[in-house]
C-alpha cells in the first residue's frame, strides 16, 4: 500500500512567519533557490537538496542546520548523549560542513568587499590628492565661494574613515621628512628635517596608499 504523501507546509510557514517571509516566492528570492525546491521541502524531501541549498534555506528562515534537518527530515532521530548514533553522526557531519560554508562565504565576502575598495579607491585618486589641497586653500580665505562647499563633502571622508583610509598628515601641517612617506617637490633636505604637506598621502588600513608630497618647511637659505 502507497504510503500518505508528508506535508510540512504548516512547519515551513510557521518557520517562515517567524522570519518575516510572506510567501514561498518570497523564501524562495531570500534563499536564493526555486519555488520548485521550496515546494519539494514541503513535501518531506529536503534530504534531496544538496548540502548548499539547506545552507541556503537555514539562513533565510534563521534556523540551524541541525534543527532544519530535525523538523523536516522524517527518519533523522534525535540522538541520545551516548553513545552517538549514525543520525548524530550524520547532524554532526552536516553541522561541520555548514560551519566549513559559512566560514568560506565570510571570506569570500571580505575579498569582494577589499576588492571594491581597491577599485573605488582607484577611481577616487585625483579627488583624494587634489581635494585637500583646494579645501586647505578655500579655508584660509572665507570670501572664496568654494569655502562653502568643504563640508558637503563630510559623508565621503565618513565613508573613507569607515574603510580604514587616513589621511598622513593633514595639508599645512609641518613635519619630520620620512622618505618613505614623503615625496619632495623641490629642493634638498635630510630625513628628520621638517617639511610642509602641500598634497596629504593616506594609508589604508595599514598599507601605505599614497606618499604625501612635501617641500622643504624653510626656504633654501634661511636661518634657525
Amino acid at each position: 500500500m502507497a504510503s500518505m504523501p508528508v506535508d510540512y507546509t504548516g512547519p515551513l510557514q510557521q518557520l517562515m512567519a517567524q522570519a518575516g517571509i510572506s510567501s514561498f516566492r518570497a523564501l524562495a528570492r531570500a534563499s536564493g533557490l526555486s519555488v520548485g525546491i521550496i515546494l519539494q521541502v514541503r513535501r518531506g524531501q529536503l534530504e534531496r537538496l544538496r548540502l548548499e541549498g539547506v545552507l541556503r534555506l537555514s539562513q533565510a528562515l534563521g534556523v540551524s542546520v541541525e534543527d532544519l534537518l530535525r523538523q523536516f527530515v522524517p527518519d533523522l532521530k534525535p540522538a541520545p548523549a551516548s553513545p552517538p548514533t549514525a543520525d548524530a553522526d550524520r547532524v554532526a557531519a552536516v553541522q561541520a560542513e555548514y560551519d566549513r560554508l559559512q566560514a568560506q562565504f565570510t571570506e569570500q565576502r571580505e575579498v569582494l568587499q577589499a576588492a571594491f575598495q581597491a577599485e573605488a579607491l582607484s577611481t577616487l585618486e585625483a579627488w583624494l590628492l587634489q581635494w585637500p589641497t583646494a579645501a586647505y586653500a578655500a579655508q584660509q580665505n572665507a570670501q572664496v565661494p568654494a569655502a562653502r562647499l568643504v563640508p558637503l563633502m563630510q559623508p565621503v571622508e565618513k565613508l573613507l574613515a569607515a574603510w580604514g583610509v587616513r589621511a598622513i598628515a593633514p595639508v599645512g601641517a609641518e613635519v619630520p621628512y620620512d622618505p618613505t612617506l614623503h615625496q619632495l617637490m623641490e629642493g634638498s633636505i635630510q630625513p628628520g628635517d621638517l617639511v610642509r604637506i602641500r598634497y596629504t598621502g593616506y594609508w589604508h588600513d595599514d598599507k601605505l596608499l599614497y606618499r604625501a608630497k612635501v617641500s622643504p618647511a624653510k626656504p633654501p637659505g634661511a636661518s634657525g
